[in-house]
């Protein structure tokens, strides 16, 4: 088992940053990009949306509601509180991949929120047949636990509830375990060439250290925005409707899914 080494462990981003996100979340109602503004048409890319760690679906539904407009297919991820064991949640969330790409036709993007872009990204190295480019937003790929010491206790938490028969929660045996040793493989393996992959951080992150997010293959783009705030925060909102643009464009060049593979994918879901 590969597990990602943790080299910024002692690292304290600033948390009273996070307080910000109500000032973040007065700016987009006032931006034009909530109103579509500059905006290109999604033609109806599918995107797969992937909450954070301690999120739920809710966490991303501004986003997912606008990017609706925009002329996206999104789709949720079904997660009510994002702390269920990474092997369970992947199987999860690859079925509603399958009948997301087969429903459009078409490969999807996926954005997700700190844990909820590892998530993403093991996805996407597993299957690139249905994935056309991830989006992470503060995710940390180099070390997901380069985290502020009071979330890491929170972590440390949900593992011990976890480890003693609570159901849905990861288990200290999730880290160290055999139940996610190819997670962890995949966490570090490259993506595909045919995958993008954009990473989103802020040097201003008041949960992960920055330097967690820029893990190799991705192109990094660095914004002035708390951690949680990135699912509010108008300039990340910028960023993922380039990408996304950015995504489906070169996935109309490439050949769409065929109704075979379709087929093959519906009897699977």
């Amino acid at each position: 088992m590969k597990k990602p080494a943790p080299i910024l462990g002692s690292a304290r981003p600033p948390i009273w940053r996070e307080a910000r996100i109500g000032l973040e979340a007065a700016a987009l109602v006032r931006h034009p990009i909530l109103r579509g503004k500059e905006v290109a048409d999604g033609r109806g890319l599918p995107v797969l949306l992937i909450p954070g760690f301690l999120a739920g679906d809710g966490s991303l539904a501004l986003m997912g509601n606008w990017l609706r407009r925009s002329g996206y297919r999104t789709s949720r991820a079904g997660v009510i509180v994002n702390v269920d064991c990474s092997a369970a949640v992947l199987t999860r969330l690859e079925s509603r991949l399958e009948r997301l790409v087969t429903e459009q036709g078409r490969r999807a993007a996926i954005v997700g929120q700190s844990r909820g872009g590892g998530l993403a990204k093991v996805l996407a190295t597993r299957r690139p047949d249905l994935v056309s480019g991830i989006v992470t937003l503060g995710s940390p790929q180099l070390d997901p636990l380069a985290v502020h010491p009071l979330v890491h206790l929170q972590i440390v938490a949900v593992a011990m509830l976890g480890s003693v028969g609570a159901p849905r929660l990861f288990k200290r045996s999730c880290r160290d375990g055999d139940c996610c040793a190819s997670f962890w493989e995949d966490l570090t393996a490259p993506l595909p060439r045919r995958v993008a992959f954009v990473s989103v951080y802020s040097r201003t992150d008041g949960i992960v250290d920055w330097r967690a997010c820029l893990g190799p293959g991705a192109d990094h783009v660095e914004v002035d925005a708390s951690h949680v705030g990135m699912a509010v925060n108008p300039a990340a909102w910028r960023v993922v409707a380039e990408s996304l643009e950015a995504f489906g464009k070169a996935d109309e060049r490439r050949r769409p899914v065929s109704k075979k593979s379709a087929r093959r994918l519906q009897r699977a879901a």
